[in-house]
């Protein structure tokens, strides 16, 4: 039986322990409220790590890093692999480099590397013997055969015999033989025809053509020559535009030899024939070949050795001064036909188109604080050859870029934006890689895409940078170009812009920004879909040359030894190219605020207006009664417009991150505003209104291009009150586009798209 002193002795027990328990759950309390305080200002402190790392200002220590990480050495090894072979968009090799490409990224550190496959209409030489594409001379009384041209280009080093080698052609000429009057016209340009048919009063139709190429893109030149009734066309290289008298051609120095042919694309649009306006995926509507606007008539090149054999047989009247070319022995002369009556030019194409497949090839660096903006860096990969310049020099370049970058990123660092590395297949037959790219990714890219920079070729010449770009990225350039040492320094030439301020043309007190216009992959990201690009190549001494293109453009002697004994033998000039690119890169991957210069847009738009109202074709806009100001009025709101929007930007509150985000949205706008949804007149898949190509001209940019083309030729046209009905809706398109790109930099403000009603 318990005692009451066990009781008292218990009840001790219980009360310590009560004590105990009371005391452990207060310290719990007070441990716990204390974590939560602790919590609270650790969840401020990364709240305000994670604002501080949204406000960062680009560190130009990262920028130093970056371009003393570029080396010569590794740039020359991988145009050394790119070379080792033909690689012709939907051939085994074209698969090979993607793939090689795909894994060599994920090694140097990318997040995310893939090769995308379309599947796309291509064209290709017959390989069936006796079917060998060829230009002959025929004696009609005898059916001998006066001349034949050469079947290949010769041989002149073993670099360039592979078995891979297709034989000259031209890409998308229709099949057939041809037989005709041949008739020289010039660079088969629109206004060499005219002067043929209107002031020669040569007949065209069923003739076959012979014309040097140069001054436009070849697919022009087919379709004038077919315009004009011609059966035919013959192209050549004219020793004037590629070969000078008295330069050394290859193997001894880098200008064309007679046996060199140009081969390239003559389909007009940037895209997969069979698949417009939509990406050629495996479930995508295919139409007909016999819908798709592809050439008519057979198309061959020759070397202007060949060319010489039928020039110097040709007879009619000497050609006017402006039109002769350099071929020895030879006097240039109309046509139509040859001296020999009884002798008759012929052209056969055995040449077919196949769908095939190629590949783009992907690759991203995700941003740290904005992983939804992506600044591209492009180049295409495909060849017709080895393409030791055109593209292998920027695909050599690119994977330099990506090993740079990728470092960088296993060193700890993120740009601030997403990094997207592009290597383009098929562009050679019409920009079709990146085409279909964009066509996929449309949606997601014009709201996202910052801007694409494109290095196509950038080792054409070894004289000067020349920069094509939208205007607002011309301070980005110019800033990257004067911290980019020069690759052949001398006196104050020690940068790139130094160079370009002493060699590249100049506007006023600065190096040229050209326009861009189409005939590289930039293309389908400004004209579909209005994202700002940059376009750059080093150049060629123009005052010296006056190239179309660099001399052995397209030929089976763009070869590794041509770039390592001739261009670049210390590959320093693409190491310095290629540490151009990665600082535009950066600049715009990294900076705070996007360095986009919206003031430069607006002063540009202005001069191109200022000029175009000074011409001719203005004249008549006058003299029709038509006028030109709320055209003007429309130009005079956007340059000042974006004067204002450049010093609203510098007074931006930089510690609020929507403050930021709100202008760089603005920004990007931009040139998304120039884009007319209904396209260009009979060009749908090119929107923007300011800078696209003429119809007449793919690779070169005209200002306000739906009016320009809409002014070609009026007074000869066969409906002018029609054509001036165009003329009066493209001014008004125009100006339409101009005001609502003015009010992408302001509030909504739809009083400055009102005139009195």
């Amino acid at each position: 039986m318990e005692t009451s002193k066990d009781i008292n002795r218990a009840r001790k027990v219980v009360a310590n322990w009560r004590l105990i328990l009371a005391t452990l759950v207060v310290v719990a309390l007070v441990l716990f409220a204390i974590g939560i305080i602790i919590g609270y200002f650790i969840g401020l402190a990364k709240e305000d790590d994670v604002i501080k790392a949204t406000l960062r200002e680009a560190d130009e220590s990262i920028s130093n890093k970056l371009m003393q990480a570029v080396k010569a050495e590794n740039i020359r090894a991988n145009l050394e692999y790119l070379t080792e072979e033909p690689h012709l968009a939907g051939t085994p090799a074209d698969k090979r480099q993607a793939d090689y490409i795909v894994k060599l990224w994920l090694e140097q550190g990318l997040d995310h590397a893939e090769a995308v496959p379309y599947n796309v209409l291509l064209s290709y030489p017959s390989s069936e013997e006796g079917k060998g594409n060829k230009v002959e001379i025929l004696n009609k009384k005898t059916g001998a055969n006066v001349f034949t041209s050469k079947p290949r280009e010769e041989i002149l080093d073993e670099s360039q015999d592979h078995p891979d080698v297709l034989p000259p052609y031209s890409a998308y000429s229709a099949a057939g033989e041809v037989e005709g009057k041949i008739v020289y016209a010039n660079y088969a340009r629109v206004e060499d025809f005219f002067y043929l048919q209107r002031d020669l009063g040569i007949d065209l139709n069923g003739t076959i053509i012979i014309a040097r190429y140069g001054k436009i893109f070849r697919g022009d030149k087919v379709f004038n020559a077919m315009d004009f009734g011609a059966a035919s066309i013959i192209l050549y290289s004219d020793p004037e535009d590629i070969a000078p008298a008295g330069e050394k051609p290859y193997p001894d120095g880098i200008f064309l030899p007679e046996t060199g042919v140009q081969r390239g694309t003559t389909f007009k649009h940037s895209m997969d024939p069979l698949t417009p306006g939509y990406p050629a995926t495996g479930y995508a509507f295919r139409i007909d070949e016999s819908e798709a606007e592809l050439p008519r008539i057979p198309i061959h090149p020759i070397g202007y050795g060949d060319a010489k054999e039928i020039l110097k047989k040709m007879k009619g009247d000497v050609v006017k001064e402006d039109w002769h070319g350099e071929i020895p022995e030879v006097t240039y002369r109309y046509g139509p036909g040859l001296d020999d009556d009884d002798e008759i030019v012929k052209v056969s194409v055995y040449s077919s188109n196949e769908r095939r497949t190629s590949y783009n090839t992907i690759g991203m660096i995700r941003g740290s604080v904005e992983p939804d903006r992506y600044v591209l860096l492009g180049n295409h990969r495909d060849a017709w050859i080895f393409g030791a310049i055109d593209p292998s020099s920027g695909t050599a370049s690119i994977m330099e870029a990506t090993r740079v970058f990728g470092d960088m990123v296993k060193s700890g660092w993120r740009p601030r934006r997403t990094l997207v590395f592009c290597t383009w297949g098929a562009e050679e037959y019409g920009l079709i890689g990146s085409n279909e790219w964009v066509e996929e990714n449309m949606k997601s890219l014009i709201p996202r895409g910052v801007a694409y920079i494109n290095v196509d070729a950038p080792l054409m010449g070894i004289h000067y940078l020349r920069v094509s770009a939208t205007p607002n990225l011309k301070e980005v350039v110019f800033n990257a170009a004067r911290k980019v040492p020069d690759p052949n320094p001398s006196g104050n030439r020690q940068t790139f812009y130094d160079t370009m301020i002493t060699r590249a043309p100049k506007d006023g007190n600065e190096p040229l920004l050209y326009d861009l216009g189409s005939g590289s992959d930039y293309a389908s990201f400004l004209h579909r879909m209005g994202m700002s690009a940059i376009d750059m190549t080093y150049r060629w001494d123009t005052d010296k040359y006056d190239f179309s293109m660099y001399p052995m453009y397209h030929s089976v002697y763009e070869t590794f030894h041509l770039v390592e004994t001739f261009y670049d033998p210390q590959f320093k000039y693409l190491q310095g190219m290629t540490r151009m690119w990665i600082e535009v890169a950066w600049q715009l991957a990294d900076s705070l605020i996007l360095p986009f210069n919206c003031e430069d847009y607006g002063i540009r738009v202005k001069k191109m207006f200022d000029g175009f109202s000074e011409t001719d074709s203005a004249s008549k806009i006058r003299n029709r009664g038509l006028s030109l100001d709320t055209f003007g009025d429309a130009v005079s709101k956007f340059k000042s417009q974006s004067t204002n929007f450049h010093k609203a930007i510098a007074n931006v509150d930089r510690k609020s991150p929507m403050d930021i985000r709100r202008v760089n949205d603005q920004l990007m706008a931009l040139d998304r505003a120039f884009m007319d949804p209904l396209g260009l007149t009979g060009r749908p898949y090119t929107r923007h209104v300011i800078f696209a190509p003429s119809s007449k001209d793919m690779y070169a940019s005209a200002g306000f291009p739906g009016l320009i083309d809409a002014l070609f030729d009026i007074d000869n046209s066969p409906d002018p009150d029609k054509q001036w009905k165009e003329v009066e809706r493209e001014i008004a398109i125009i100006t339409y586009h101009l005001y609502t790109a003015a009010n992408t930099m302001g509030d909504l403000v739809t009083s400055l798209t009102r005139n009195e009603l």
